[in-house]
């Protein structure tokens, strides 16, 4: 397929109205060029001991060439049909392994040449490495030798990753189970040159359900026959010395687990019917257990097609759901059922109920807890301790309980029960360890475990370390986190009797990296040494403003200044980018929180205006824009004055500093933040221009839910009209930039949207400009496009902000 290296640039800015324009990839100015044309860090992946640590290396940007593959969208999948492997993924191109004592990098040696790494995975002693390659006929399994780093290849270019990681660790550290491309696999069907036998029909039962915009969805036979084609594969076991043993015939695998002890797997299959309004994920499924030598145990789930689903987000499907292997047992299940049929409008004493399953499972599971409201989760411990959670979407609320599992009579302990959003009485994530099984579970010691905070506070930022006590439910601090210039990220205890924590450490202009921290002495040991790859913004201003809109809820955004703007004098006045995006919340309190730091690496990427700083811009960066509804309200029914509101206070903060221009502020972003640019440049005076990415215009398009609206169009048509910029597209007369990618995955934000409101503005004489990206998801990707991106950004900005 040969690629069209042109844009769609439908004009409206004061360029001739008649046709496209005709251009070529652009490239940004010096001083944003500098930043974007940048060499990545590596990425870090350790084993659980922390004796070895692994590099994996990527480039910066994809290319247009990397995008520009052959691609088949089917049942919400897009998939390269020559590879076998999603179109979407991003490659490794090179590895490194060190140990943690040492400061040397050793090169992994044997690599294959031209390299395109993923799927990642330590085995289970955590000697060994595995990782896909692609080739330009398909994927290959390689394995690395973590003592004499090198690597080699286990298999020809035969697996199926088209559902994910084609491969999984046995227990024995020699043997891989992995799913290769059938021996007799059909040909694909060209659809434009199959001819259909008949119509494509769709019924409705007349169930209600709440579905929303998917993309990628089947939409005919030939569409479910290459579906078959690419999803089904074979299950071999694969040693080491490339020596294959078929497990399972072909089938749609779509999921293979191993039980704890290693003795049993669990594998889940698609079934038919298939569906053309869901995707793959919501097709039947079939979960049986075998023994290792593929001997069928049980069948232990059968899920029918999932097409009706009731309202709600705190709603599930019937039947029994997440289950999976127990940590802390050999060959335990767990699983889930909902008592109120999923359907959260239905009023039950309880939501939930867990059960355990023992191999082989000739008893009846065992009901082991039930929850108030929608189960989320569980820690397992040991016999006699586990931690699980309950949250409830309309209310933001979340239970966590302590409970024993093998004595169900004894009433769970409500350790808390909280305001999910509320972050600054956030008591942190309960810390685990692998046990015997290589399995994470709670780690205890001496009837304590431990929580690792993030540490929000009116105050700032102050990471933790908590002890908890199983007896008494009360907590002790361990250890504050107070470094003043400095960001310090807990990430794991490694040693409990020592103190040992490994941790991540930034500031505004030292790149993010390990160290080793012994909270008991303060003692800091470094892991990693990475360079900042952005010193020409290190001399810029920044620091995390807070402010308040006029209903009193407490606001802030990260403010950017130019390096060499004097503050003191404030002789001139800047013109002023914000870059934001609206989030739901239930409550005022929760709303007004902060989880903004100073002392965060400022890392430009092209998501952000902080390039524009370099070129004599103020930035406020992620700016509050808070939409609430409390007790029944919807935050949805007040959120035109309520996105004003916040804009307002935005631009006021910053002006009442004395840094800008307030007659030339523009607004951007991305998604649902390009929404909520189109809307403020629609109803109001407060802005010379606005930048609008990959949204969606018009919600009569995504009739059944977007962003956190949980009712239908039909329920309240005067929200979903009120707050579509496309509706209103008569009052819009602002300067608007709207880009999209042109081959949009993401639910509702469809390429469509961008053209159908361009089309809208520019017949109704608006400023517009649209820019479609070549082969671009809802995230862009390729060099080229992301250059040209700011490119367009910077020349919108000067024309209609800054001169």
């Amino acid at each position: 397929m040969k690629l069209r290296f042109t844009f769609l640039f439908l004009l409206g800015l004061g360029f001739s109205a008649l046709a496209q324009e005709n251009l070529t990839f652009q490239k940004p100015s010096a001083e944003i060029l500098a930043l974007a044309d940048y060499e990545r860090a590596p990425s870090v992946s350790m084993d659980s001991k922390k004796e070895y640590l692994l590099l994996s290396y990527r480039n910066t940007y994809k290319t247009l060439d990397d995008l520009n593959q052959e691609e088949m969208r089917l049942g919400g999948l897009r998939i390269n049909p020559i590879t076998n492997i999603s179109s979407t993924v991003t490659y490794v191109n090179n590895l490194k392994l060190r140990k943690v004592s040492d400061k040397t990098e050793t090169q992994v040696s044997g690599l294959p040449q031209n390299a395109r790494i993923t799927n990642i995975a330590w085995s289970p002693n955590e000697k060994k490495i595995g990782f896909t390659h692609t080739t330009n006929t398909g994927v290959e399994l390689w394995v690395i030798d973590v003592i004499s780093a090198s690597a080699k290849k286990i298999t020809d270019a035969n697996l199926n990753a088209n559902l994910g990681s084609p491969y999984s660790w046995m227990k024995d550290n020699e043997t891989l189970l992995v799913k290769m491309l059938p021996k007799n696999r059909p040909a694909l069907i060209d659809s434009k040159k199959d001819l259909p036998k008949g119509p494509t029909v769709s019924t409705g039962d007349g169930s209600k359900s709440q579905n929303r915009t998917y993309q990628d969805l089947l939409k005919n036979k030939t569409d479910e026959a290459n579906f078959d084609a690419l999803v089904t594969s074979e299950l071999y076991k694969v040693s080491l010395s490339g020596k294959t043993e078929l497990f399972k015939p072909a089938d749609i695998y779509a999921g293979e687990s191993f039980s704890p002890d290693g003795n049993y797997l669990m594998v889940t299959t698609i079934q038919k019917p298939y569906s053309y309004i869901v995707p793959l994920s919501r097709f039947p499924q079939k979960t049986v257990v075998y023994d290792v030598n593929g001997k069928e145990i049980k069948v232990v789930n059968d899920v029918p097609l999932n097409e009706v689903m009731p309202k709600g987000f705190s709603s599930v499907r019937k039947g029994k759901r997440s289950m999976n292997w127990r940590a802390d047992q050999p060959a335990t299940l767990s699983y889930v059922v909902a008592l109120d049929e999923g359907d959260q409008a239905k009023k039950v004493d309880f939501r939930d109920e867990v059960f355990t399953w023992d191999a082989p499972f000739n008893a009846e599971p065992k009901s082991i807890l039930k929850t108030q409201q929608r189960f989320s989760g569980i820690i397992w411990g040991n016999e006699t301790t586990a931690i699980a959670y309950d949250d409830w979407y309309d209310t933001r609320n979340q239970k966590v309980y302590l409970f024993n599992p093998s004595h169900p009579n004894q009433a769970p302990k409500v350790i808390w029960d909280r305001n999910s959003q509320d972050i600054y009485s956030d008591p942190g994530n309960f810390e685990t360890k692998r046990n015997q099984y290589n399995r994470y579970v709670l780690a205890i010691e001496n009837n304590n475990a431990y929580l690792i905070g993030d540490g929000f506070t009116k105050e700032g930022q102050f990471p933790f370390v908590d002890e908890f006590n199983l007896a008494t439910l009360k907590t002790k601090r361990l250890y504050t986190s107070k470094m003043k210039d400095k960001k310090e990220d807990l990430q794991s205890i490694e040693d409990f009797k020592k103190g040992d924590v490994l941790v991540q450490i930034q500031s505004k202009n030292d790149f993010p990296n390990y160290y080793f921290r012994n909270i008991k002495s303060g003692k800091l040991t470094p892991i990693t040494s990475f360079k900042n790859p952005f010193e020409s913004i290190k001399n810029v201003y920044k620091e995390v403003i807070k402010y308040k809109r006029k209903d009193g809820v407490e606001l802030s955004g990260t403010l950017y200044l130019p390096a060499d703007y004097d503050r003191t004098k404030k002789t001139e006045k800047l013109p002023l980018l914000i870059w934001a995006y609206p989030e739901e919340f239930k409550d005022k309190n929760s709303a007004g929180q902060s989880n903004k730091n100073p002392n965060e690496f400022t890392f430009p990427y092209y998501g952000s205006f902080i390039y524009w700083v370099t070129k004599g811009y103020a930035v406020l960066d992620d700016a509050s824009f808070p939409i609430i509804g409390e007790g029944t309200a919807e935050p949805n029914d007040t959120f035109m004055p309520q996105l004003i509101a916040n804009a307002e206070a935005a631009i006021d903060a910053v002006d009442n500093l004395g840094y800008i221009n307030r007659k030339k502020v523009a607004i951007g972003g991305h998604s649902y933040g390009a929404f909520m640019t189109a809307n403020l440049l629609t109803h109001t005076n407060l802005f010379a221009c606005g930048i609008a990415r990959s949204g969606a215009y018009n919600r009569t398009l995504t009739p059944f839910g977007f962003q956190s609206e949980q009712r239908n169009y039909w329920d309240v048509p005067e929200v979903y009209n009120g707050m579509s910029p496309f509706m209103n597209a008569d009052k819009m007369k602002t300067p608007l930039l709207l880009v999209h990618g042109d081959a949009d995955n993401n639910p509702g934000t469809f390429t469509l949207q961008s053209e159908r409101y361009f089309q809208a503005l520019k017949n109704l004489g608006a400023p517009v400009r649209l820019v479609l990206l070549p082969k671009e998801s809802h995230g862009y990707a390729a060099k080229e496009n992301i250059l040209h991106l700011l490119w367009e950004q910077d020349q919108f900005l000067e024309k209609y902000l800054k001169n």
